[in-house]
């Protein structure tokens, strides 16, 4: 015969999912929002974005998917009609771009 204990556990309520809700929270406060940038530093980003060259190294720091990220690369390309620049494997577009400097190594 189970004790009392025993049998008032099998109506406790199960959670298979332990541990989803606050993974949820966490990744919900780790999430940035994606800045306004001012029209100085918009016309600041575009004259650097103008004066880099194919093949030049640039450290980029922009918005991707919910975070602010930095990427080095070369310049593959610059695409101006559709504001994209295309680094080795790295296709990050104008809009995104909160910061742009050559590099030189």
């Amino acid at each position: 015969m189970q004790s009392n204990l025993n049998r008032a556990k099998q109506f406790l309520p199960f959670d298979s999912l332990k541990g989803f809700y606050e993974l949820i929270e966490e990744e919900e406060k780790q999430k940035d929002n994606k800045k306004e940038l001012s029209e100085d530093s918009l016309n600041d980003i575009n004259k650097t974005i103008l004066s880099i060259n194919k093949n030049d190294s640039v450290l980029i720091k922009h918005y991707h998917n919910v975070n602010y990220i930095e990427t080095i690369g070369k310049v593959k390309k610059i695409d101006k009609i559709n504001k994209i620049i295309y680094l080795d494997n790295t296709k990050i577009y104008f809009d995104d771009v909160i910061n742009i400097e050559k590099t030189y190594h």
